[in-house]
């Protein structure tokens, strides 16, 4: 362990650790695009799609089924499935077949929060908006949403994690990234880009995490421990203010 930390801090302290396309600065920001890429999919399906069956209460049971494939299947099975269809229509090697796995384990944590968010309601709550004449649409939009909002970055934010974590598989199916280091260090006896790396990609999930934190608190301010207020009480007071 010793060597391995001794070899770390030589690799680390030399320019190739920092410069060039084998670098940790330009394999970080590989890193990063292809995690942000998978989560703008993922949330694009999941999150429209969890707002709509919770609304609905309908057919949850069968999508969730269906949704939770990403995490019956190992992703680098899935990448190995998806990579010869890459090859043969003509999408490459790396980035998409990763990009296929990323997405499907990143849809099950953000559409199960966000049907379970608007699903569970308080029903007074919606009774209340329709009885001041709320249509659907605006149900969902003023009403189920809003209250939702807590769950729905609490999926986004564990969503995010796991992807950024398992995005370091991508170089296995030839996409360089923060992986890259890890995968090759396997069969190198020099393990310092190896534990380099291994750490830079706990570093960036921290930070991941973090961010969804900070997001937490700006865009849900009533959950902040001071001046805490019930979600249904303010989104009753919401409702009634526009209906005066």
């Amino acid at each position: 362990m010793t060597e391995s930390l001794r070899q770390m801090w030589d690799y680390l302290s030399s320019d190739a650790a920092w410069s060039g396309r084998n670098g940790l600065v330009a394999l970080t920001w590989a890193h990063i695009q292809i995690s942000v890429v998978a989560m703008l999919i993922a949330g694009a399906v999941a999150v429209p799609g969890g707002i709509v069956m919770g609304h609905t209460r309908r057919g949850a049971l069968v999508v969730m089924s269906i949704v939770n494939i990403g995490r019956a299947v190992p992703s680098f099975a899935i990448i190995a499935l998806v990579l010869p269809f890459s090859l043969r229509y003509g999408f490459g090697l790396g980035f998409w077949p990763t990009i296929v796995a990323l997405v499907l384990l990143g849809i099950p944590p953000i559409f199960t929060n966000t049907y379970t968010g608007v699903r569970d309601v308080p029903v007074e709550a919606v009774e209340a908006a329709r009885g001041m004449g709320m249509r659907a649409g605006e149900l969902v939009r003023r009403v189920e949403v809003p209250v939702a909002v807590p769950l729905i970055i609490t999926g986004l934010r564990v969503s995010a994690v796991q992807v950024v974590a398992t995005a370091a598989l991508a170089p296995l199916v030839g996409y360089r990234n923060l992986g890259t280091p890890i995968v090759t260090g396997f069969t190198s006896p020099d393990k310092g880009p190896m534990l380099a790396g291994a750490i830079a990609v706990a570093l960036l999930a921290l930070v991941t995490d973090g961010l969804f934190v900070l997001a937490e608190r700006v865009l849900v301010p009533w959950r902040r421990p001071a001046g805490r207020t019930d979600d249904a009480t303010v989104i009753g007071e919401e409702a009634a203010l526009a209906g005066t």
